[in-house]
C-alpha cells in the first residue's frame, strides 16, 4: 500500500518521534513493506514513518541505487525502527540532498561520514552498527525526520530566506510532483 507523503509545513515534519513497542505493532513488517512500495513509488533512498504522518521512531533506507560509486551499497537495505544516533566521526562533507517531503529542492548539506547506530530491525532483532559514506549520509538524513527536523535546517540563515518562498508553495501544493502528497496548507472540499 502506497502512503501519501506529508509535505514541508505539516507540524507532524516538527515533532520528535515516539519509540515503539513490538506489542503496539504486531504488523511492524507490513507497515515496513509499505513504506518501501511508497518510497519506491516516490523515486526516493529513503523514507521516514514521520512523512507518512505516522509520528514513531521508524525509518527505511535504500541506498542501492549508490553502488556504482560504493560497490558495498549494493543490496544496502534496511529498516530502522527506535534508531539512536551513538556517535558521528570524520570531517564534514557536503553532497546535494533533496528530500520527499521538500520536492524540486536541492541543496548542498555538510554531515559526517561515519555514524554508529543502535537500532532494531523490522524483526526486532537489536543492531549496534557503523555506517559509512552515502549510507551513512542517507541513514543521518532519514534520522533527522525522526527528531523533527529536516535537512534545510541546516542550511545557512541566508540560503534558507533564499528558498522561502519555494518552501511555502509546497506546503500549498503548488508544486508538481509524480506520487501522492499531502498539503498542509491546501483547505479540503476547496
Amino acid at each position: 500500500m502506497k502512503y501519501p507523503i506529508i509535505a514541508y509545513g505539516d507540524p507532524v515534519l516538527r515533532k520528535k518521534a515516539t519509540a515503539i513497542e513490538p506489542d503496539e505493532y504486531p504488523h511492524i513488517k507490513e507497515l515496513v513493506a509499505n513504506m518501501f512500495e511508497t518510497m519506491y513509488a516516490a523515486h526516493g533512498v529513503g523514507l521516514a514513518a514521520p512523512q507518512v504522518g505516522m509520528s514513531m521512531r521508524l525509518f527505511v533506507v535504500d541506498a542501492s541505487v549508490f553502488s556504482d560509486d560504493e560497490p558495498e551499497l549494493k543490496d544496502f537495505k534496511k529498516a530502522f525502527i527506535n534508531a539512536t544516533i551513538l556517535e558521528e566521526e570524520g570531517e564534514e562533507w557536503g553532497f546535494n540532498e533533496g528530500c520527499l517531503s521538500i520536492p524540486d529542492i536541492r541543496e548542498d548539506v555538510y554531515r559526517k561520514p561515519i555514524v554508529k547506530m543502535s537500532y532494531y530491525d523490522e524483526n526486532w532483532k537489536h543492531h549496534v552498527e557503523s555506517f559509512k559514506g552515502l549510507a551513512a549520509r542517507v541513514i543521518q538524513h532519514e534520522y533527522d525526520h525522526i527528531e523533527g527536523k529536516l535537512f534545510t535546517d541546516k542550511l545557512s540563515p541566508l540560503r534558507r530566506r533564499l528558498i522561502e518562498k519555494k518552501l511555502n508553495d509546497i506546503s500549498k501544493g503548488m508544486v508538481d510532483v509524480d506520487y501522492k502528497m499531502k498539503f498542509p496548507a491546501v483547505k479540503k472540499g476547496r
